[in-house]
């Protein structure tokens, strides 16, 4: 970079001046020109040093720069191709996306359309389902307000409590085969008036014939009562017993027909016991318990009452008497009439659906 000085010595000027050689004098030591001359020495030693240090920095720069450029070029061209391969993927990315959106579209559209078969499919199901409930539940109903009907018209007609009972039982039967929850209410009214049924009382009809029937074939088997003794049969004084010698009287009064022929009584007291069984029947209260007084007459009075069987008959008969044949019965008719009032308000609200379903379908 810098050039090298020259150090020359100064030469002396001559002047060209005609005189006579002078005699050699000894050379005089200049010490001041040799400092100088090392002080130039050295001056240059160092500059060239200093030269050659700046050079080898400069090229070491110079190295390290061309290094440093080239490493940078690199990284700004791997920079550049991530950048494309970025873009590259940034561009697969973005149609991706539009293909997951194309698709996303179509799986909607596709799912706004199921859903709507859906819907109509429902619909259908729905229509087929009311339809079926609907001719169920009205067999369901008809056969309940019949039975309801029946049930009020038995007691009214024959205050037979224990058939209304039986009539009550297979109306709620009925009414919890039907799907519909409205008719809740009327199953709760119809329990309601089955418990006053059974709080009446009402006499066993079965179970009465029943007993009346065991009472008529053990009259067979009832033992009549014993004579009565030659002492009990002698009068009370001898006037009685001389007067007997020419004249007996007797007489019947207070003893019922046939009490001295035990096979007539039975057979008057079994004909007693059908009357008794026809006015259980008939729910004939009076009938009934004037066929019981009087059959119980007729086992007091011509069999032994000390007897066992005699006993039991004449305490199944008592039993039978007390037991009230026609209580107080409960005034029925509030579920049949509010069964009706659900069934004329269910009709009149039919239409409607079946017309609000024939719009739907047609939309």
């Amino acid at each position: 970079m810098g050039e090298e000085s020259e150090i020359t010595e100064p030469v002396p000027v001559v002047e060209n001046v005609a005189r006579p050689a002078p005699p050699p004098a000894p050379v005089p030591v200049n010490h001041r020109a040799t400092l100088a001359l090392l002080i130039a020495l050295a001056g240059l030693v160092l500059g060239t040093i200093a030269l050659w240090r700046a050079i080898t920095v400069e090229r070491g720069q110079g190295e390290a720069q061309a290094a440093l450029r080239s490493e940078v070029s690199a990284r700004i061209e791997e920079l550049a191709r991530g950048g494309e391969q970025r873009k590259h993927d940034v561009d697969a990315l973005r149609t991706r996306i539009a293909d997951a959106d194309g698709i996303n579209k179509s799986v909607r559209e596709e799912l706004l359309a199921l859903g709507e078969r859906s819907r109509h499919l429902e619909d259908a199901v729905a229509n087929l389902a009311e339809q079926r409930l609907t001719g169920r539940d009205a067999l369901a109903l008809n056969e309940a307000e019949f039975l309801l009907q029946l049930a009020q018209e038995r007691l009214q007609l024959f205050n037979d409590a224990q058939a209304a009972l039986a009539a009550y039982r297979l109306a709620d039967s009925a009414l919890a085969s039907a799907e519909d929850p409205v008719f809740a209410g009327v199953r709760q009214t119809i329990g309601a008036e089955m418990q006053a049924l059974q709080a009446s009382k009402p006499l066993e009809t079965h179970a009465t014939l029943a007993a009346l029937e065991r009472i008529r074939t053990d009259l067979a088997k009832l033992p009549g009562k014993p004579e009565r003794s030659a002492a009990d049969a002698q009068p009370a004084s001898r006037l009685a017993a001389l007067l007997q010698q020419f004249v007996r009287v007797s007489t019947d009064k207070g003893e019922l027909p046939g009490s001295r022929n035990p096979e007539l009584t039975r057979s008057l007291a079994s004909i007693d016991l059908h009357a008794a069984e026809a006015a259980l029947l008939a729910r004939d209260p009076a009938a009934y318990a004037s066929a019981l007084t009087r059959t119980r007459a007729a086992l007091a009075g011509s069999f032994d009452e000390a007897d066992p069987a005699v006993k039991g008959a004449l305490a199944e008969l008592d039993r039978l008497a007390s037991a009230p044949l026609a209580p107080a019965m409960p005034e029925l008719g509030s579920a049949l009439r509010e069964l009706r009032n659900l069934r004329a308000t269910r009709a009149l609200s039919q239409p409607r659906a079946a017309a609000h379903a024939s719009d739907g379908a047609g939309t």
